[in-house]
């Protein structure tokens, strides 16, 4: 069983509802064991604040990952939280030529993986990331986030 909560600082259309985040999550998550995962919808401020406090940026970012640091209890995993940038991402889908559908779905699997372990600071580590991502993906119906795209 996959807990999962979502925490709207902001609302809007294209924002995924509640059952679209359980999807992907879910589809990452088949195979373990009862866990508990936080998604939060920010705003560029709130985005922003995050990414400077936590990686020393001055910008907002599309996704970031909190994984949590407590052990597994009575058979459930605590992963961690995944925050998600409401302008940023519709920003990155319009200039990649994605739907926004693809695009939230690709960064929601992307953080979750980070709360799994993976990481992408190194080439093999990336390639390995990236070969999990588009698997996924595919399977849910999306096309490989890392195949070039042109906006008409």
């Amino acid at each position: 069983m996959i807990e999962l909560e979502v925490q709207r600082l902001i609302e809007g259309p294209g924002i995924p509802d509640d059952e679209q985040f359980q999807r992907w999550i879910t589809q990452v998550l088949n195979d373990e064991s009862s866990s508990v995962v936080n998604v939060r919808i920010v705003d560029q401020a709130e985005g922003w604040a995050l990414n400077k406090q936590w990686r020393g940026k001055e910008s907002a970012t599309n996704v970031l990952s909190f994984p949590a640091s407590v052990p597994e209890l009575d058979g459930v995993r605590i992963l961690g939280d995944i925050v998600l940038c409401v302008p940023v991402i519709e920003r990155e889908a319009a200039e990649q030529g994605k739907t926004l559908e693809a695009h939230w779905a690709h960064l929601v699997i992307h953080g979750l993986l980070h709360l799994l372990g993976f990481d992408h600071t190194e080439a093999e580590q990336a390639r390995a990331m990236e070969s999990r991502e588009i698997d996924i993906l595919t399977d849910l119906g999306y096309a490989n986030p890392y195949e070039p795209t042109h906006a008409d």
